[in-house]
């Protein structure tokens, strides 16, 4: 399918990315947020055709929803092909950096004739160039500590649904968000990236929450801590 948009510096935006082999991958081996890695190896030249398609986009022509949703699944899928290429050697992401270099500063994914690291993506495109808290509940470091992943994939046409649904589903998880004792226990996400929620993360939540979580918040005298 064709989308026609603008693209960046007025570029017509015309392309729209074939994330098909991916959507397979992820609906096969993803199941609540956890990647089967022991069964996906066997499929990681699967994993590699996709990235090469990744690799042959041109992001200027896309339209900013599906720029977005392009860069969100690159970071997500080149983090899944940094663990497979160490598996079954490997019980963290964190196991895979050393002493002078994370992980994450691995040059290891190949955009727009460019080999980037995974901070680069996030930290150097996804965050400044979108401003859009949203994200941090999108992007999968492969960390328990992080957001889960999706088990399909971003796509301009339903990026802001599928946004707020893991912005949603993230918050209303107790094991991201919980109150006790007057105090409102939250993921480090919201100390790390304080700015990029305009400093109110406690206002960001409440967007979030659902019925019964939202009126625990909103009639407790809080002591945030995160």
């Amino acid at each position: 399918m064709w989308e026609i948009g603008t693209g960046p510096a007025g570029v017509r935006a015309e392309s729209s990315v074939d994330h098909s082999i991916y959507a397979d991958l992820l609906n096969r081996y993803v199941h609540d947020g956890l990647v089967d890695y022991a069964v996906l190896k066997a499929e990681e030249d699967r994993l590699d055709r996709y990235l090469s398609v990744l690799e042959q986009v041109n992001t200027a022509s896309l339209s900013k929803n599906e720029r977005l949703a392009f860069y969100i699944n690159a970071y997500n899928a080149w983090t899944i092909k940094l663990i497979l290429g160490a598996y079954p050697n490997v019980r963290s992401i964190k196991d895979l950096g050393s002493l002078f270099r994370s992980p994450w500063k691995e040059k290891i994914a190949r955009i727009d004739g460019k080999v980037l690291t995974l901070d680069e993506i996030e930290h150097g495109i996804i965050r400044p160039q979108f401003k859009d808290p949203r994200i941090h509940f999108a992007v999968n470091c492969a960390s328990k500590s992080c957001p889960p992943l999706h088990s399909e994939p971003y796509r301009g046409a339903d990026l802001h649904g599928q946004l707020d649904e893991a912005a949603r589903r993230f918050i209303n998880d107790p094991r991201s968000t919980v109150l006790r004792d007057q105090t409102l226990h939250v993921s480090k996400i919201f100390d790390w990236y304080s700015k990029d929620f305009g400093g109110d993360s406690v206002g960001f939540i409440l967007k979030y929450a659902d019925k019964a979580l939202k009126e625990k918040i909103e009639t407790v005298p809080l002591i945030p801590a995160v």
